[in-house]
C-alpha cells in the first residue's frame, strides 16, 4: 500500500517541528552540519551546538581554517567525535575544490570525505529540493509499518531500503523533497519505535500495519546500545580531559579517569589511531593540530 503523499505533506506543513535547519534562510552548509550532528544524537542536544557552530563557522572555509583540536573542543559532548573530524575534512574539500559552496548533486556529495549515502541524499533533498530517497531508522520503520504491515523494519539493506522509498516519492522534485522530510518527521514524532501515536497519524486509514491488526515485530532482535563502562564511555572520558585543558597533558592525567588499565590504554591507543588525539615530541597527549 503506497503512502498518500498529499496527506503526508499536508500534515507536515501544519505539524512539523520548527527546526532551524528547516527554515528557508538556512544555507546548504547549515543543512550539512545539522545532518552530521544529528546522526545518532537527539535534536535537543544538537540544536544549541549547531547554532554555536554556524555563528563561529558560517561557511565551510571558516571551519576548514580551524585546527582539528578546535573543532573537537567545539563538538563538546555530542558523542561519536570522529564525525567532527569528518565534517572538518568535508569542509576543507568544499572550500578548496567547490568554491566554498556545498555541492547539490548526490554523486558529488558522495565524493566528499566522510559523506555517505544517507548524508549525501539528505543534503540534496533538504538543502536543494532534489528528488532523492533519504533513508534513516525512522523512515525504515514508517515504510515497514505503513507499506509492508510489519511491526518494525528488519536488518538494514541499502539497496532494498532505497528502492522501497524511491517508489513512494512524488515525481515532482520539490514535492519529493518535502515528502522525504515529512516521512522522516512522521517516524520521529508519531510512528515511534516504542509508543507510536497512531491516533495522530495522517496515513492511519491506509496503514498496512493497522489493517493487519498491528502485529508485533517478529524479526531478529535488535542490539541494544549501552554506554556506561564501554570503550566509547572511556574514550569520551579521555577526550574530556584534553578538551578541558589548553596544554598537552602527561599520561598520568589520563590514567586517573578510568581504573581498568588495559581498557584505558586500549582506548587511548584507539584515539591515537583515529586521529582524535596526538602525542607531542616530549611524550604528552593533546587534541590534534594544536601542539606539534
Amino acid at each position: 500500500m503506497p503512502i498518500d503523499s498529499e496527506l503526508l505533506i499536508d500534515w507536515f506543513d501544519s505539524c512539523a517541528r520548527d527546526l532551524p535547519w528547516r527554515r528557508p534562510e538556512c544555507t546548504a552548509w547549515g543543512v550539512l552540519v545539522s545532518e552530521i550532528m544529528l546522526q545518532q544524537t537527539p535534536v535537543a542536544r544538537v540544536e544549541p551546538i549547531w547554532h554555536e557552530w554556524l555563528v563561529r563557522w558560517p561557511v565551510p572555509s571558516a571551519l576548514a581554517a580551524a585546527s582539528q583540536g578546535e573543532v573537537l573542543r567545539a563538538w563538546g559532548k555530542l558523542g561519536y567525535p570522529r564525525r567532527a573530524l569528518r565534517l572538518h575534512a568535508a569542509a576543507t574539500a568544499i572550500a578548496t575544490e567547490h568554491g566554498d559552496v556545498v555541492p547539490s548533486d548526490v554523486d558529488t556529495l558522495l565524493s566528499l570525505p566522510g559523506i555517505g549515502a544517507y548524508t549525501a541524499r539528505a543534503v540534496a533533498a533538504f538543502a536543494y529540493g532534489k528528488r532523492a530517497p533519504v533513508v534513516d531508522t525512522n523512515v525504515r520503520r514508517v515504510v515497514a509499518r505503513a507499506v509492508h504491515g510489519a511491526g518494525d523494519a528488519g536488518p538494514p539493506s541499502n539497496t532494498r531500503d532505497m528502492a522501497d522509498v524511491e517508489v513512494l516519492l512524488p515525481r515532482d522534485e520539490a514535492r519529493a523533497a518535502r515528502f522525504s522530510a515529512a516521512l522522516m518527521e512522521l517516524g520521529a514524532v508519531v510512528c515511534t519505535a516504542r509508543s507510536p501515536r497512531c491516533a495522530d497519524c495522517p496515513v492511519y486509514d491506509d496503514c498496512a500495519w493497522q489493517k493487519a491488526g498491528r502485529p508485533a515485530y517478529q524479526g531478529p532482535a535488535k542490539a541494544t546500545q549501552k554506554y556506561a563502562g564501554t570503550d566509547r564511555h572511556v574514550r569520551g572520558a579521555l577526550l574530556d580531559v584534553l578538551r578541558g585543558t589548553p596544554e598537552p597533558v602527561w599520561k598520568a592525567s589520563l590514567d586517573v579517569v578510568w581504573p581498568d588499565t588495559g581498557q584505558r590504554d586500549r582506548c587511548l591507543d584507539s584515539l591515537l589511531v583515529d586521529g582524535l588525539v596526538e602525542q607531542t615530541a616530549d611524550g604528552r597527549f593533546a587534541l590534534p593540530g594544536e601542539h606539534r
